[in-house]
């Protein structure tokens, strides 16, 4: 028998959690709201830990995604620095870190993800980091103060956005990473040469095709040691090895588990009343026919809302086209729809000279994805061709032309 009951729990205190309790209210759901999240901040936005947060230019209530005295005044019982330790689906309890028992009607889980640590020798030495909360970024912007030169290992969102803003700072930068250029795994090859050509203009370092074998220190890393035998002395490492999907709560409760919490096209997972949303999400996307996890703030906003939707009885399918963006300090904003999970032509539209193109990845002359560099107009048109799986073999030329009608693509 559970202690109390509430008729939605929300598990994770990020922003699948924090925008399902907003859409909950919004749709006028009357019902009692407890949202449960392990950190000490209420529900936040990560992309400002390795951009606007850790160069000092915004604090940390800029990050929170609803005002502190918004859960209140909405009638949002918010626990932070809480675990929920376990869930029984058949008997829709949970049980809270403490030992508290609570009953509930609908469930989201929004557990988020895990960075993945890297076993290497030397890794115990100090001034070694990983980024995902708010901690890390204060961390890393410390070492930074003191720090001549920095190592970023990984050349994806995580390591060129890192070196972008610490460099900003004044702070020396190299990269160092398995693929031969930045970014090259999500837009490939050429368009990572672009990157890879507008960072190093700006004075960061990259050496890619390197495998990271060990760091050497004295107790505080002192050096990058890769497989081929390059040695980088550094003052302090930022590692962006990925993440995985945080789906321990599920594996226990007996959800179905596959590369995190498998859900249908509606986001509802193996249980009946509760769903997914988020980093740990494995939905069946209607949109890419094939089963996707996308970790991106985007995403997991626009799934807590559609759970909190489909929680008050809409029943409808994900269907929104995932949206991904970066900045690398003010050097170049980029924003993306897709994701593509693999191509056979690219076409470039714009001026990749002046910074302002897009390019749209093809699968069988359809769109697959699409990356915009400071041409967020193309993106609206490339998510509708992509969504509904228009054939644009013929209209090619039209994309490529940087003044083309992409309206006009049927």
């Amino acid at each position: 028998m559970a202690g109390r009951e509430v008729d939605f729990l929300l598990v994770g205190g990020g922003m699948a959690s924090a925008h399902c309790a907003a859409e909950l209210r919004r749709r006028g759901a009357e019902g009692s709201i407890l949202l449960v999240g392990r950190e000490p901040e209420p529900p936040y936005e990560r992309p400002p830990l390795s951009k606007e947060y850790l160069r000092g230019e915004a604090g940390r209530e800029d990050a929170h995604v609803n005002p502190a005295g918004w859960y209140a005044e909405n009638g949002v019982e918010l626990l932070t620095s809480l675990n929920v330790m376990s869930l029984d689906p058949a008997a829709r309890t949970a049980k809270l870190q403490g030992g508290e028992e609570v009953g509930f009607g609908r469930a989201l889980l929004g557990t988020g993800a895990m960075v993945n640590i890297l076993r290497v020798e030397g890794a115990e030495n100090e001034g070694i980091h990983y980024l995902r909360a708010f901690g890390n970024s204060d961390a890393i912007r410390a070492d930074a103060e003191a720090a001549e030169h920095m190592v970023l290992i990984g050349g994806s969102y995580i390591g060129t956005e890192v070196a972008a803003s610490l460099t900003a700072r004044g702070t020396k930068c190299t990269i160092v990473m398995m693929e031969e250029t930045v970014l090259s795994r999500t837009f490939g090859a050429d368009a990572g040469r672009w990157f890879g050509e507008l960072i190093e203009s700006k004075g960061v370092t990259v050496h890619g095709g390197e495998e990271l074998d060990a760091f050497e220190g004295d107790g505080r890393v002192r050096a990058v040691v890769t497989k081929s035998g390059l040695a980088i002395e550094c003052d302090a490492v930022v590692i962006g090895a990925g993440v995985r999907a945080d789906a321990m709560l599920a594996q226990r409760a007996g959800l179905e588990v596959d590369d995190g919490i498998v859900c249908d096209s509606k986001l509802r997972t193996s249980a009946e009343g509760i769903y997914a949303a988020g980093d740990c999400c494995s939905y069946d996307s209607v949109v890419h026919g094939r089963r996707l996890r996308v970790e991106h703030w985007d995403v997991a906003m626009q799934q807590g809302i559609h759970a909190a939707r489909n929680m008050l009885g809409d029943d409808r399918d994900y269907d929104v086209v995932p949206y991904f963006f970066s900045d690398l300090a003010d050097w170049a904003s980029l924003e993306y729809v897709g994701p593509a999970q693999d191509w056979d032509e690219e076409v470039w539209r714009g001026d990749r000279e002046s910074g302002e193109f897009s390019v749209w990845y093809l699968k069988d002359g359809r769109v697959a994805g699409a990356l915009s560099v400071e041409r967020s107009e193309d993106l609206a048109e490339a998510r509708r061709l992509l969504a509904d799986g228009v054939d644009v073999s013929t209209a090619k030329d039209r994309i490529a032309d940087p003044d083309s009608d992409l309206a006009r693509i049927a």
